[in-house]
């Protein structure tokens, strides 16, 4: 019958014995009589059924019902028995006298007891009964005792053996254990139940040091064992209980506590295993192959004994010396307390001390010391280093003054590095510090660590100083100005430098310079502030890059800087480099706007190869092709300034063009682009590098430090870091903020359905190259694998244009194609012209093919284009003409195609920075009309996944300096898949 919850009850718990699981607990509820007694009519509790009950139970009994259901014979069952036996035979073959499993064995009583241990804390406001043999759960009240008995071990040792037993006192009156049919309901803590009264310990005690007790007087240790016995077992106990000795000394000691950290480099030679108890002179270790590391242990000393840290240390140590026969315990006590607050204050200081040691990186480690040098010496924390290191450090204080200031062309810096007594030189770091070694043998022999901080903070500084050995002084250009300004920052050194050099980091308070008189026409207010700008440059001799979007006018800018020059009074020519397409316009616009220069184009198969022509010339036009073949003569001529157009034409350092540039001579340089970083930041250490030679360093330095961080790691902290460095010497503004005057830019995706044919021959292919890479990438990894990602990709990109780019037996329609000439259609019925961008010739000669059968005129680029000019006017000054087909490579720079007001993009590029440079070439100034553009998406395609990898990385691309070699090699293999889904 169950309990009625309408009629009076009670909860009890019950305790009783299980056959397998020992002593344990249950949860009822009885009903009650008229008269408030229980009666024999009761009910199991559990989480099931406890909701049932509860008016009658409290939150405690809640708790109650939880923690009993867990030691319960269907939980352990559950829980312990993965191989699902059924429940008869999971006990009788885990508990199998001779092939029982011990390890679950074990496994069950450490969770049993555990949970015990709860209980019975919770348990001691309820009344506890023992389970009746007919099941009653309340057959017997077990009353709690409320004061905490004391256990006395006692040992007496005579010629023979040594007998051990317990002393067990409550309230003063020894505890008869002893065939008292006493029994252990815990063993950690014990508890102890004799007759109906359940005792707990003053302190805790192990359950399994009584039990033996409870049916035999005394355990008797034979000679031939005791000084094992000794050792192994008296010792831990005479640390943790009162032990009365007869027969042998237990000797109490006690000595102020010295915290210590021991400090020991981990080798492969070192095998050492630590104890946890020894004498001072010992500072064995456990140790790893691990060279680059070593470990921080907290031990303590009390007198000529030292202790390792333990967090369940007691509050005594005990060491066993034997002399001859005698037996002497030494007993040290401990102050608990004390050693938790030192604990608690490594804890605090980044010291978090696993079993009181700490495995650190050596770097690490000898960083932590340093830094908190003076707050351990003020806790009293003792440094040591073990005798067997194979080297002995430096553990003291280490500090670096520097101070820098401005001269006439350079930052003189002053250095102060010290070591504890010695001050080193900061010569002797350098080395060091660039090659990121961190171990300096100080004149004691003893190895300083270099902190880490310090590679990190004057590495720079090191890679960009020059070091002047007559005065043994280190010198920085002051085109480093960012730097030293961002050590004064950082309270790094200190900094005297003119107000009017501060000016040019933040581009603010530049002296205005007049328009030269020979200069016709105007410049809008952006140009005349960049034309500013360069002007102040020249005055310290600095290099800079004019990085506008394309389109606001570097041309006109730079034309009359160079007039603003020849009227200061240069008397040497200036040489102007860029593509050949340029040179027709240049000269142009160096009519139009500089009349008054006397300007030479310098070019040809004829031309004239003596230099001493250029002295009768303002300014020398000429390409990147003549300079690298006319180097040799060209290098020795010292221009005024050196500028080159469309810079990116030197961002491979290793290009001959590049190394050709790199040896011209002059006093000033400068550089115009619209894109100064197009596919990794080495471009731009190779574009600055020439205006500002060391500005970023060493090309492998800069690999190092710069490009490998942020294109592999993304590392924001080295982006700004390399911004800051050229910013003073970059001037890039964006169009949306300067060129308010422009039409507006309408810009749209426009998405197409592959045709069946198309799409079928697609998804083919996708799938083909999607199991290829992605088993690639599995055996070689995603570096190795770029090339194939790479050509399947650019497969899956001309399927989606038109499968006859890869097919030319493909006789199908495109879907995209058919949605191009639509458009066209439409544009060509009204006053409009169009540019038309691919990446792909063979998508435009598809389009010249279509245009060709409609008799429809055009305009066509590529890199094979010989009359390139000629082909821009035609456009621009036809009314015919109202298509232009455009290789994005050929004619993404350069061209000034106002005459549109439409673009198309037919096929997306890796890099949108690419084409918005395109759009560009309509949408500049001298545009009068709205500019349109349509990308045409093919959907369900690559080209789809690429458009959103492009707006997920959107930062990526806006900022000057992007975080991808390509976007290619930013593709991650989750990219990777998602494209090829």
């Amino acid at each position: 019958m169950k309990v009625a919850t309408t009629q009076p009850f009670s909860i009890v718990y019950s305790l009783f014995q299980h056959e397998y699981l020992g002593y344990l607990f249950g949860s009822y509820v009885v009903q009650v009589n008229g008269k408030g007694e229980l009666t024999l009519l009761n009910q199991i509790v559990s989480s099931k059924n406890v909701a049932e009950f509860s008016k009658g139970l409290d939150e405690n009994d809640f708790e109650l019902v939880k923690a009993i259901d867990a030691i319960q014979q269907d939980t352990i069952f559950k829980k312990f028995n993965p191989k699902k036996l059924p429940a008869l035979d999971f006990f009788l073959k885990v508990y199998d006298p001779q092939k029982g499993d011990k390890l679950i064995q074990e496994a069950i009583a450490g969770y049993v007891e555990k949970w015990k241990v709860d209980i019975l804390e919770r348990l001691k406001s309820k009344d506890l009964y023992v389970m009746g043999s007919d099941d009653n759960p309340a057959w017997k009240k077990i009353q709690w005792m409320p004061e905490r008995a004391k256990v006395y071990f006692h040992f007496k040792r005579n010629e023979e053996n040594t007998h051990y037993y317990p002393n067990i006192k409550y309230a003063g009156e020894r505890l008869h254990i002893r065939n008292q049919n006493a029994l252990l309901v815990c063993d950690e803590p014990a508890w102890l139940l004799i007759q109906d009264k359940l005792y707990h310990f003053d302190q805790s005690v192990d359950g399994k040091k009584i039990r033996p007790f409870l049916t035999k007087p005394q355990i008797i240790i034979p000679r031939t064992v005791e000084e094992q016995y000794f050792q192994r077992f008296v010792v831990p106990l005479v640390a943790a209980y009162e032990v009365y000795a007869d027969g042998f000394e237990i000797k109490y000691e006690t000595a102020e506590l010295i915290p210590i950290l021991h400090l020991t480099e981990l080798t492969h030679t070192s095998n050492k295993v630590a104890t946890l108890f020894e004498p001072t002179d010992d500072d064995d270790i456990i140790a790893t192959d691990d060279t680059s590391q070593v470990v921080l242990e907290l031990s303590f000393r009390y007198g000529n004994f030292l202790f390792k840290f333990d967090s369940f240390a007691a509050n005594a140590n005990v060491s066993l010396e034997k002399s001859g026969d005698s037996y002497l315990f030494h007993k040290v006590r401990r102050d608990i307390r004390v050693e938790k607050a030192k604990v608690l204050l490594l804890k605090g200081l980044g010291l978090d001390m696993l079993q009181g040691r700490k495995k650190m990186a050596r770097s690490e480690a000898f960083e932590w010391l340093r830094t908190h040098h003076f707050t351990l010496k003020e806790a009293g924390i003792q440094i040591r280093q073990s005798a067997e290191n194979g080297k002995q450090y430096f553990l003291g204080y280490s500090s670096i003054d520097i101070s820098f200031e401005e001269g006439r062309d350079w930052f003189d810096i002053y250095a102060k590095v010290r070591f504890g007594e010695f001050e080193i030189p900061f010569i002797k770091l350098k080395n060091l510090i660039l090659a990121r070694k961190k171990e300096f043998t100080l004149p004691n022999g003893e190895i300083a660590i270099i902190p880490e901080a310090w590679l990190t903070a004057y590495s720079e500084l090191f890679a960009f100083a020059e070091y002047d050995p007559d005065s043994q002084q280190f010198l920085l250009r002051k085109h480093h100005l960012a730097l030293v300004q961002e050590f004064a920052e950082d309270s790094l050194a200190k900094v005297i430098m003119s107000r009017k050099l501060e000016q040019l980091r933040d581009f603010k308070e530049i002296d205005e310079n007049p328009l030269p008189e020979g200069f016709v026409g105007t410049l809008r207010p952006y140009q005349k502030a960049g034309y500013d700008w360069i002007n102040f440059l020249n005055s310290y001799r600095f290099g800079g890059c004019l990085a506008d979007d394309m389109g606001l006018g570097k041309t006109v800018t730079t034309l009359a800087m160079l007039q603003y020059q020849k009227e200061k009074g240069a008397n040497r020519p200036s040489l102007l480099v860029m593509p050949t397409s340029l040179l027709y316009n240049w000269q142009l616009e160096a009519q139009r706007f500089t009349p008054q220069l006397r300007v030479l184009v310098y070019t040809g198969t004829y031309r004239d190869k003596n230099p001493r022509q250029f002295d009768d010339y303002d300014l020398i036009l000429t390409s990147y092709g003549i300079v690298r073949i006319d180097i040799d003569m060209l290098k020795n001529y010292p221009f005024h300034y050196i500028i080159l157009d469309e810079s990116q034409a030197i961002k491979n350092p290793s290009s001959h063009i590049t190394k050709a540039v790199m040896q011209l001579d002059a006093r000033n340089r400068l550089i115009l682009t619209g894109t100064p970083l197009e596919n990794t930041t080495m471009d731009l250490w190779t574009q600055m590098t020439f205006v500002n030679p060391g500005l970023l360093g060493s090309q492998s330095y800069f690999r190092s430090h710069f490009q490998v961080p942020i294109e592999k790691h993304n590392d924001e902290k080295r982006s700004q870091k390399l911004y800051s460095l050229i910013k003073p010497f970059l001037l890039r503004r964006h169009k949306s903020q300067v060129a308010l005057d422009l039409p507006p830019k309408v810009e749209s995706v426009h998405y197409c359905d592959m045709v069946e044919e198309q799409e079928q021959r697609y998804e083919e292919t996708k799938s083909y190259y999607r199991n290829y890479i992605l088993e690639q990438i599995e055996e070689e990894g995603i570096a190795k694998s770029q090339i194939m990602v790479l050509q399947g990709l650019t497969k899956l990109r001309q399927l989606a244009n038109h499968p006859r780019m890869i097919d030319e037996e493909y006789e199908g329609e495109s879907g995209k194609l058919e949605e191009i000439q639509t458009k066209l259609e439409e544009l060509l019925a009204g006053d409009h012209k169009v540019l038309i961008f691919s990446q792909f010739i063979r998508h435009l000669t598809i389009l010249r093919r279509y245009l060709d059968t409609r008799g429809i005129r055009y305009a066509y680029l590529d890199g094979s284009t010989t009359d390139r000019q000629a082909q821009v006017e035609l456009f621009q000054e036809n009314d015919e003409i109202k298509i232009f087909l455009i290789s994005l490579r050929a004619g993404g720079l350069g061209l000034n195609l106002t005459a549109a007001d439409y673009v198309f993009i037919l096929d997306p590029w890796w890099n949108p920075a690419i084409e918005a440079q395109a759009i560009d070439r309509a949408h500049r100034i001298g545009q009068q009309r709205t500019v349109f553009t349509y990308k045409f998406i093919t959907k369900n395609s690559v080209e789809e996944k690429i458009l959103d990898l492009q707006r997920s990385k959107q930062k990526l691309f806006n900022e000057l300096i992007t975080t991808e070699e390509s976007f290619v090699k930013s593709l991650t293999k989750e990219d990777i898949i998602d494209l090829l889904a």
